[in-house]
């Protein structure tokens, strides 16, 4: 069995295990689920050789779900250049986004993260596609969605937050040094969609 594939399996056991831990009210059956949960943990450890000690799916008592980000693709009116955040503590460039707060849509979290990050007011133009982001596929430690929209810029730059250092427009087939928080692959995979019009998702 190839490790992908174990790591499903035991992520799919520890799924069941929380769900009843959520749901079930028998105190025997919430300790045998409490048993699972904690071994399949200690497993997942050990495969991913790290600990997941941090607030995410691992830790959640809730029923087990992906979380969700969202990033903005902002191109210029030809739409051969793409604006770009770079983060100031790794330096890396990346489209503006980040996770989605509670009680907001997608697209009015790609709006707030735009401004926050780029100091840009966008306009949506449309959705170019929603990404499944896990683990094993990714860099992310947290099973994920990708929701990824086009957009373009309404007015001038105003000033950005704190989290990064530079806002700069680049030739979409010459892009700066990536962040990891999305891959090589998902970008080209972005990218290409945006050129062909396409949306994508899987």
């Amino acid at each position: 069995m190839e490790t992908k594939e174990l790591y499903d399996y035991i992520l799919k056991i520890q799924s069941i295990a929380k769900i009843g831990l959520v749901f079930s009210k028998d105190p025997y059956a919430i300790t045998n689920y409490q048993q699972i949960n904690d071994l399949t943990l200690e497993m997942l450890e050990k495969l991913m050789e790290m600990e997941f000690h941090r607030p995410n799916y691992f830790s959640r008592d809730i029923y087990p779900t992906p979380s969700v980000s969202v990033r903005a693709v902002i191109l210029n009116e030809k739409r051969s250049k793409v604006l770009m955040v770079r983060e100031a503590n790794s330096g890396t460039y990346s489209f503006p986004g980040g996770w989605a707060d509670l009680y907001d849509s997608a697209g009015q979290t790609a709006i707030n993260e735009s401004s926050q990050e780029a100091g840009a007011d966008i306009e949506l133009v449309r959705l170019v596609g929603v990404l499944n982001r896990t683990p094993f596929k990714t860099s992310v430690s947290t099973p994920e969605y990708l929701v990824v929209f086009e957009a373009k810029l309404k007015g001038e730059l105003h000033e950005h937050e704190y989290e990064t250092d530079d806002v700069a427009w680049f030739d979409l087939d010459n892009l700066p040094p990536l962040s990891r928080k999305v891959m090589r692959e998902e970008i080209d995979r972005i990218i290409n969609a945006i050129k062909e019009n396409k949306t994508i998702f899987d």
